[in-house]
């Protein structure tokens, strides 16, 4: 399907994506797609200002009832659901099969939302007064703020929409300028759902299109209640003390350096699996991205051996076309990040296996590359560091204890994982001895993770937590209440003000 006719399928204007200021390119092939109209400070105010708006109208529905939008919503993506995983891909280069993923990925959230939207649940409790009773609420904190990032350029904003939207909040979205497209469809589909449940206020989604200023804007803003970011450790770094310093919350998602121990008794044939997916799908740039691969070095040589087999034959090309299994880099700029990164691990003493650039003279103005192996004599500062791209850091290790101090020996704590099928050794992995990340998993990669447990990690990940479990309590504010129902006025621990003791 050419652009336009993808672009009017979901509900957008094609015209309209011809005359904006911002060039949107398809890291496919390099070529521009659409021309995206970015927002001046004084909109982005005039949209923070109408969320606020209504969210003041859109507390007083009943969460069950908010819960139903959202039903409606998960409803238009199961009827676009090709369409939208096809842009996903033209706009951000994953493979289509990726691409329809991300989309099923948000259909679940959906779908975990509306049970939701029955489940919030508070708490009663006991007071030590008589004739008393204690118990929590929880109510919509206002304005949510989105800043997602390229990579997952929908699901991601979906996880904190279905889940700000049935807590009784609206939301303010910025998505990352180069995947722009997808955020206007997005809410093309949700205007859709909206006119179908029909007791929405207006603006309960509004997106802001633009770079770090508008970002900033959201950032400083005492009206967002909440600000969700997703990124890398040094936009936490930089957003975490601003909206501390006017009191607001955030929910951070960071970067990530993920692990996979490798003991002996794994099943490697489980393994080059696991570890081939989670290394070079998305081309390397997911958050949960395997990384660093930390081998027993009893089975290390058949185990590097099966994966460079693998590495070789692994289908690198044009992510719209059936059969590849690794598209392009984002960018210029990633690539030149890859590049840059296997040679300080070769100055370190890493042997360097893939890497190169390939299908240059098919896609000149696109970057791909094949999928590197380095095996690394140590864990350096090289490897360390996080870079976005299809690079996966291979170490020996002898004792298990040995192996959980390399795996942490990281400034990241997003997502782990163990192959092993000694039980001793798997539940150490999973302890508070074990994995220090927020994804800790046996025998599966680190990559894959499901709408129904809370996603996010630790250290410089930033501790948020977005999708199931009880994330919902991030878009919500608690109240302890307090009932008297007898005729006296006891107080507090005993006390006794202006009576005869």
């Amino acid at each position: 399907m050419d652009p336009k006719s993808l672009y009017q399928s979901l509900g957008l204007d094609a015209d309209a994506l011809k005359d904006g200021d911002l060039a949107v390119r398809s890291p496919v092939d390099g070529r521009e797609i659409a021309r995206i109209r970015t927002d001046s400070s004084d909109q982005v105010d005039a949209k923070i200002a109408a969320a606020r708006q209504a969210f003041l109208e859109w507390r007083r529905i009943p969460p069950p009832k908010r819960g139903e939008l959202i039903r409606l919503f998960g409803e238009e993506l199961r009827a676009h659901k090709d369409q939208l995983g096809e842009l996903v891909t033209l706009e951000n280069a994953k493979i289509l099969e990726e691409g329809k993923g991300e989309v099923q990925e948000m259909i679940d959230v959906c779908d975990f939302a509306l049970g939701l939207s029955r489940q919030l649940y508070g708490l009663t409790i006991a007071s030590e007064r008589p004739g008393h009773r204690m118990m929590e609420t929880w109510h919509p904190l206002g304005v949510v703020g989105v800043i997602t990032a390229f990579n997952f350029p929908v699901a991601v904003w979906s996880w904190n929409f279905a889940l700000a939207i049935v807590c009784g909040n609206t939301v303010v979205w910025k998505p990352s300028e180069k995947t722009p497209i997808t955020a206007l469809a997005c809410a093309k589909l949700f205007e859709k759902a909206a006119a179908s449940f029909g007791e929405a206020p207006e603006d309960l989604l509004q997106i802001v299109v633009g770079a770090q200023d508008v970002g900033e804007k959201l950032v400083e803003d005492r009206r967002v209640a909440l600000l969700s970011a997703t990124g890398s450790c040094r936009m936490g770094r930089e957003v975490s003390p601003r909206v501390a310093a006017r009191l607001g919350r955030t929910l951070l998602e960071l970067g990530g350096n993920n692990g996979m121990i490798v003991a002996p008794s794994a099943d490697l044939d489980m393994a080059v699996r696991a570890i081939v997916f989670a290394a070079v799908g998305t081309a390397g740039q997911r958050c949960t991205t395997l990384r660093r691969l930390i081998v027993h070095e009893d089975v290390y040589d058949p185990l590097l051996a099966r994966l460079k087999k693998a590495y070789e034959n692994v289908p690198v090309g044009n992510p719209l076309e059936a059969g590849k299994l690794v598209g392009p880099l984002i960018d210029a700029t990633a690539f030149e990040n890859m590049q840059a990164a296997l040679q300080r691990a070769s100055a370190e003493g890493g042997k360097v296996f893939g890497g190169q650039r390939v299908l240059q003279s098919e896609y000149p103005d696109a970057y791909y590359a094949k999928p590197a192996i380095v095996e690394m004599p140590e864990q350096t500062d090289t490897v360390r560091e996080e870079t976005f791209a299809p690079i996966l850091y291979a170490m020996k290790y002898r004792a298990f204890d040995q192996a959980i101090a390399v795996h942490n020996d990281v400034p990241q704590g997003l997502a782990s994982s163990a192959f092993t099928n000694d039980v001793r050794e798997a539940e150490t992995f999973m302890s508070a001895e074990g994995s220090d990340c927020g994804l800790v998993n046996v025998n599966i990669g680190p990559s894959g993770a499901e709408i129904g447990g809370a996603f996010g990690g630790e250290k410089d990940t930033g501790g948020g937590r977005e999708s199931g479990s009880d994330a919902w309590k991030s878009y919500m504010r608690r109240a302890t209440n307090t009932i008297n129902y007898s005729t006296e006025l006891p107080l507090a621990q005993g006390i006794r003000f202006g009576e005869d003791s």
